[in-house]
C-alpha cells in the first residue's frame, strides 16, 4: 500500500512540474486547451493490445471503451466466461506531451463452470479502476517514429473478484509510419500481477507487434501478434489478433475484433468498441 501511495504522489508531482514548465514556455496545457484548428489527428489506444505513443491534445478529453467484451479462459477443470460492459478508458490531455488516463470497468459479469463438480458460479458488479499516465518522449507532433512511457496502477475495487491485490506495470509503446499509409506498432511491457489462484504475485513480460493499413478513407484494418511470459512458472502464451476500426464522424470511431490465444488455456476475447474526442 505504501508503494502505491508513493507512486501516486510521484506521478502528481511529475504532472505538476510538467504543467508548470509548459506554463512558463507559453505552451498549451489543461487550462489553456489546444484550439480546434490545431488538433492532431485523433489517435486511440484501441482496438489492438499495442498502445499508441501519441497523447491526447492538451485540454481535451477522449473516451475509449469496450462497449462489450467477452473473455473466455479455460483451465484443466474450469471454464470461465467474463462479460465486460463499458470498460472505459477516460483520457485527459494535461500538456502537449502528457495525458492522464483512468480505466473504469463499469459492469462485470463472471460465470465459472466446473467440469468436475458440474457447478456454476455467478458474480457481477463494478470492476477495477486503473490509473495510467502517458508521457510521450519522441514524435508526438512530427516525424515518422514515436515512443512513449506509460506506467499504471490497478486498484482492486472489483465486486466480482475476492482477495484482489494492487497490480501495476510499465508500458513502452512505439509506432513507425511506413510508405503507402502503412503503420507499424511495437510494445514492450512488464507487469506485476496477482497469481490466478491465491494472493501471491508474479512478473509478466509482454512484447507485441502490430500493423495497420487503411482499406478506404474511413476504414482501417489491424493485425497483431503478441506473447506473454510468466517468469514465475515459465509459461508462454501467444496471441493472434485482428480488428477493424471505422470513422463514423469527425473524432468518432467504432471498432470490433478478437484477441485469440493460441494455447488451449490462453484467453480468447471478442469485442466491439467506441471512441470519441471532445
Amino acid at each position: 500500500m505504501k508503494k502505491i501511495y508513493f507512486l501516486t504522489v510521484a506521478v502528481c508531482l511529475f504532472v505538476s512540474s510538467v504543467m508548470a514548465q509548459d506554463k512558463k514556455t507559453g505552451s498549451y496545457n489543461l487550462f489553456r486547451p489546444v484550439p480546434g484548428t490545431k488538433l492532431r489527428d485523433m489517435e486511440t489506444d484501441r482496438p489492438d493490445v499495442t498502445e499508441s505513443p501519441i497523447t491526447v491534445d492538451a485540454g481535451h478529453f477522449q473516451y475509449e471503451s469496450d462497449l462489450f467484451r467477452l473473455q473466455r479462459e479455460r483451465s484443466e477443470h474450469l471454464v470461465k466466461n467474463t462479460y465486460l460492459f463499458n470498460q472505459a478508458n477516460l483520457k485527459l490531455g494535461l500538456t502537449g506531451s502528457t495525458a492522464l488516463q483512468l480505466v473504469v470497468q463499469s459492469y462485470v459479469l463472471s460465470k465459472e463452470v466446473s467440469d468436475e463438480e458440474g457447478s456454476v458460479d455467478h458474480s457481477h458488479g463494478f470492476g477495477d479502476l486503473t490509473l495510467r499516465i502517458k508521457q510521450n518522449l519522441i514524435g508526438n507532433d512530427k516525424g515518422n517514429f514515436a515512443i512513449a512511457i506509460l506506467p499504471y496502477v490497478k486498484f482492486p475495487t472489483s465486486a466480482v473478484e475476492e482477495g484482489e491485490r494492487y497490480e501495476g506495470g510499465l508500458i513502452l509503446p512505439m509506432s513507425l509510419k511506413l510508405p503507402g499509409d502503412w503503420r507499424l506498432g511495437m510494445q514492450v511491457e512488464a507487469d506485476r500481477l496477482q497469481d490466478s489462484e491465491g494472493s501471491a504475485m508474479h512478473t509478466q513480460l509482454l512484447e507485441s507487434l502490430t500493423i495497420a493499413h487503411k482499406i478506404c478513407n474511413h476504414l482501417e484494418a489491424t493485425a497483431e501478434t503478441y506473447y506473454t511470459y510468466d517468469t514465475k512458472i515459465h509459461q508462454w502464451n501467444n496471441f493472434l489478433n485482428a480488428a477493424l476500426q471505422v470513422e463514423v464522424a469527425k473524432d468518432v470511431k467504432l471498432d470490433g475484433g478478437l484477441n485469440y490465444g493460441l494455447q488451449h488455456d490462453a484467453m480468447k476475447s471478442y469485442f466491439v468498441g467506441l471512441s470519441f474526442r471532445l
